[in-house]
């Protein structure tokens, strides 16, 4: 496209000066007291590997919308199995959107036989299918990310400024040997090639995170190491 085709993106909200250092209890991302006339980037730090862990609960707006990224292996899938209730706050249902549970509905069935590279295109298609389908619900929305696709939390970003919904970030932090230890538990990686485009734009985007630079359209983050994602109790809407 050339030059001056595309629209700049709406800027980022300002900063809190500094992320949020909590190690328990209840965390609200997002709904920081804003300055007199901008709206405000809250970052949450739950990572501290010297403290001890116990137990944390994040409560969004119900309707609003929560990525979980993170490297492969790192247990998005886990954690949103764990902690991400049916129903939110009100008794509206929680769209709970993995494109994991996608793929093994899809080799449960009469693909199984064949090479998963084969149907791949098939499985993202309708893993995408169902995620604008839950978008347009109006109801909450956790949403697992790979990280490397932009494109995705752009579209997300739109989707939630449409619907004048919040959009969080959750990024587990994880160092790449855990990762890979999670990748060879469960039977299935990625090539080496792959990890490292995820390891670089993780990388990014803890860092984006760290200094309160988040994607537009993102109000808010979490952070997670390992012990932190272990004692999140629940990732819920109220």
């Amino acid at each position: 496209m050339p030059p001056g085709c595309v629209p700049e993106p709406a800027p980022a909200p300002a900063a809190v000066p500094g992320p949020r250092r909590l190690t328990r209890g209840v965390v609200r991302p997002g709904r920081t007291p804003a300055a007199a006339d901008a709206p405000v980037v809250d970052v949450v730090d739950l990572r501290d590997r010297r403290a001890p862990r116990e137990a944390a609960e994040l409560h969004f707006v119900a309707g609003d919308v929560v990525v979980v990224s993170g490297l492969p292996g790192s247990g998005k899938s886990t954690l949103m199995l764990r902690v991400v209730p049916a129903l939110d706050g009100q008794g509206a249902a929680v769209h709970r959107i993995d494109s994991q549970d996608v793929r093994e509905r899809w080799e449960r069935g009469r693909l199984r036989r064949f090479p998963y590279a084969l149907y791949r295109p098939l499985v993202r298609g309708a893993h995408y299918s169902g995620l604008r389908r839950a978008l347009r619900s109006g109801r909450s929305v956790v949403v697992h990310d790979c990280g490397t696709l932009a494109w995705v939390r752009r579209w997300l970003a739109r989707e939630a400024r449409r619907g004048g919904r919040g959009l969080h970030l959750v990024l587990l932090d994880v160092p790449p040997e855990v990762a890979l230890s999670g990748q060879r538990s469960r039977g299935r990686g990625v090539s080496g090639y792959a990890f490292a485009r995820h390891r670089r734009a993780v990388r990014r985007l803890a860092a984006r995170a760290q200094a309160a630079r988040l994607p537009a359209g993102f109000t808010s983050a979490v952070l997670l190491d390992r012990p932190a994602a272990g004692a999140l109790r629940r990732l819920g809407f109220e």
